[in-house]
């Protein structure tokens, strides 16, 4: 910064130099006055008529010549009114170079809308096992398929699931992969989104009777009272469709909606598995009591409820007709809900856990006690 200052203070100097020796010329080769005659401002000289030979204290100081001290005021008088005009101050002059080294940031263009026309209350899936599952369940009504662009051939399945929706009637689009990301809104998709219908939980009271699903004795029902997590709830409902629960039952209350990222984490689960909802779980675990069915409840190892039994899920023996319930990922089954369980099961932990991390997590839990 200082050098930069002195060079150009430099060029300055040598700009006003000729304009300096000009004014001294012209200073030193004026012409004095002559007598009877007074210098006027700017250095031109006027005759002086004398008032009958008299001359007054004011005509004889008109008639002395300038002083050369007020030659020098007049010049910097000059140059400074110059540098003021021509030369930027120093804050401005760092002000630019400020400007220079941080240039403003420009605003990001707005985002283009995708260019894809969507059907108003339709959903995406995304992924290939939830749309293909889907494509093959046929639970929903679909509206188009999209398949992520490629340079070379597509993929045997991309082409696979083209083939599929063209049969079906489904419209397909190939599009770029920045389409497709916009889409699932960075979801995973393996290069496939599916537009379709929502799928929703059906009713409690559209479920078919407990004696159309077969397995007599030895049928087992989840129960699942505030799953808020997508992922959570994905996982669960993965898990029972794995290891053979015959039917699951949601919570309206608090409680995950069945939306495609709940598909994904299931793996696709969801579009096989008919799920059921009810606005009044305790009423349902009442009549499934009295009908003789066993109401087990779920609760972390480090709870002591004196009211239920707790039960290992080592020493648990399934001998009829059960229901299992989960309830929320933080607090667990409601006070209500816990009152109607005949056994609660737990996992103990294989080491001492520090608070926070004393219990499994309630998709992990439940694989455990299906399998059981």
């Amino acid at each position: 910064m200082a050098l930069l200052l002195s060079f150009k203070s430099g060029l300055w100097d040598a700009a006003r130099l000729p304009c300096a020796f000009g004014t001294i010329r012209h200073l030193s080769t004026r012409r004095k006055p002559q007598a009877g005659e007074r210098e006027l401002p700017g250095g031109v000289s006027s005759q002086v008529t004398p008032d009958h030979g008299l001359e007054t204290a004011k005509d004889q100081s008109e008639a002395q010549p300038h002083k050369p001290w007020k030659g020098r005021a007049l010049r910097n008088e000059f140059w400074r009114q110059f540098r003021a005009q021509t030369v930027p101050s120093d804050r401005e002059e760092l002000k630019n170079l400020r400007n220079d080294d941080f240039p403003k940031r420009k605003r990001s263009p707005p985002q283009k809308p995708l260019p894809v026309e969507r059907t108003k209350g339709s959903e995406i899936l995304f992924g290939v096992a939830p749309c293909s599952l889907a494509l093959a369940r046929s639970k929903r009504n679909f509206f188009q398929l999209f398949l992520k662009a490629g340079k070379g051939t597509p993929s045997p399945m991309l082409e696979e699931f083209s083939w599929r929706a063209k049969d079906r009637g489904i419209p397909v689009k190939v599009v770029p992969r920045k389409v497709l990301d916009g889409l699932c809104k960075g979801g995973v998709h393996q290069g496939v989104c599916l537009e379709a219908t929502p799928l929703r939980p059906i009713g409690w009271q559209e479920a078919p009777p407990p004696e159309a699903e077969g397995g007599g004795s030895q049928l087992l029902w989840l129960a699942l009272e505030g799953i808020q997590d997508p992922m959570n709830l994905g996982a669960v409902l993965r898990s029972a469709h794995f290891l053979g629960v015959d039917r699951i039952v949601m919570s309206q209350r608090n409680s995950c909606p069945l939306t495609p990222v709940v598909s994904k984490a299931s793996s696709g689960a969801m579009e096989v598995l008919d799920v059921y909802n009810t606005d009044d779980l305790q009423s349902l675990l009442k009549a499934k009591s009295e009908q003789g069915w066993e109401v087990l409840g779920t609760a972390a190892h480090t709870k002591d409820l004196d009211s239920v039994p707790t039960v290992s899920c080592l020493d648990f023996r399934w001998k009829g007709p059960a229901i299992l319930l989960l309830g929320n990922e933080g607090y667990g089954l409601s006070p209500g809900t816990r009152s109607l369980c005949q056994r609660m099961l737990t996992i103990f932990p294989g080491r001492e856990l520090p608070p926070g991390i004393e219990s499994l997590n309630v998709s992990v839990a439940a694989g455990k006690r299906f399998h059981l």
